[in-house]
Parts: C-alpha cells; sequence; structure tokens
C-alpha cells in the first residue's frame, strides 16, 4: 500500500463518528442499502445495523449504488428486534424511528450530537409498530408536498446530514473518536497495518 493511501484511509478513520449510526428494518431493495451504506460513508458512520425480521439476510449489496462503500462499512445484520436493540442500547443512548405521529419531532429538533442509533423502516409500510413501541422517540423530516415520503435513501441522506452539520459545528470531526482498538481492527480489515 503505497504511503498516500495510507494517508488517506489514516484520514478516513480520523472522521469515523462511533457515536452515529444507521438501523434499515426489513428494507428489500439492495439498492437502497447500497444507497444508505454510502451516504454513511460520506459523513463517518462506520457501523450500520440491518434488522430483517421479515425478510432473509442480505448477501450481496449493489456495487454500483454503494460505490463500495459497504466494504469499508463494519454491517451488523439481525433477524430477531429484541436482540438488535440490546446491541444497540449497548452502544448508543438514543434510539430513534422515522415515523409520522402526533408525537413525532422535526429532524431539525433532534440532538443529533449525542449518542443516537437512527431507525429507517420499510419502503412500503415504514419502521413496524413493534420498533416504535422499543424506540425513545420518533422524528420527521418536514416536507410541504403532497406526498409525505420520501424515498429511504433520501430520507437517511437528509437527515445524516443534519447530523453532519450539528456534529462538525460541535468539532465532532476535529478529533479522532474511534477508540484505539477500533482503529487498529479497522486498519487490518482494510489491509494496511500502523507503523
Amino acid at each position: 500500500m503505497t504511503p498516500e493511501r495510507t494517508d488517506r484511509l489514516n484520514n478516513v478513520l480520523a472522521k469515523r463518528q462511533p457515536g452515529l449510526t444507521i438501523v434499515l428494518e426489513n428494507v428489500s431493495d439492495p439498492h437502497n442499502i447500497s444507497a444508505v451504506m454510502r451516504t454513511c460513508d460520506a459523513v463517518g458512520v462506520q457501523d450500520i445495523y440491518i434488522l430483517n425480521t421479515k425478510i432473509g439476510l442480505h448477501e450481496i449489496w449493489s456495487e454500483k449504488a454503494s460505490s463500495s462503500a459497504a466494504k469499508w462499512l463494519t454491517v451488523h445484520q439481525f433477524t430477531n428486534a429484541a436482540e438488535c436493540f440490546k446491541e444497540l442500547r449497548k452502544n448508543f443512548s438514543k434510539i430513534y424511528t422515522t415515523h409520522l405521529s402526533s408525537d413525532a419531532v422535526d429532524l431539525y429538533d433532534l440532538k443529533l450530537t449525542a449518542s443516537v442509533a437512527l431507525v429507517f423502516g420499510n419502503e412500503h409500510s415504514g419502521v413496524s409498530d413493534e420498533i416504535i413501541k422499543m424506540a425513545d422517540g420518533n422524528f420527521i423530516i418536514p416536507q410541504v408536498g403532497i406526498i409525505k415520503s420520501l424515498n429511504i435513501s433520501v430520507a437517511c441522506a437528509v437527515t445524516l446530514y443534519e447530523a453532519y452539520r450539528q456534529k462538525n459545528i460541535a468539532g465532532h470531526y476535529d478529533n479522532i473518536n474511534l477508540t484505539q482498538e477500533s482503529l487498529s481492527t479497522l486498519r487490518r480489515q482494510w489491509g494496511f497495518i500502523e507503523e
């Protein structure tokens, strides 16, 4: 590996945000998942959680849609919601779902500088009632059009870039946030050894 490539990968790792993750519940289209992965990589999300309680585990992502982002992310797959949430609770202080309800708060009112997991639901039915009950709250992306929803990959991108904006203002990208153990593990997985 060239020194330039090593520097590039170290710079990417230095910007990773372990306090932010995305959870995709029963998202069936691999292109949507891949597009979400690409946005996760772009804003420094390392871990992504894929919960499939109604469909089988995904084994392949669309390289065209993700630009191979999947190989740079840590993907956690679950088939049981309770097990997924148990793992999320170990790592994140709040879990919010995207759900249009009377108690939903505006995306721009969420404090996304905290340790947070953001759940996006199925393309057709959204987040399930089971997941909504386990979460800490719901949020919506403000819209003024007739159609009251966005494509999941677009909704995720809008949300992640609001998180990026908040975290950038708060200085979260100015310091390395991954633990030394996580850095070493990812360096090995990405194919380079620390000097």
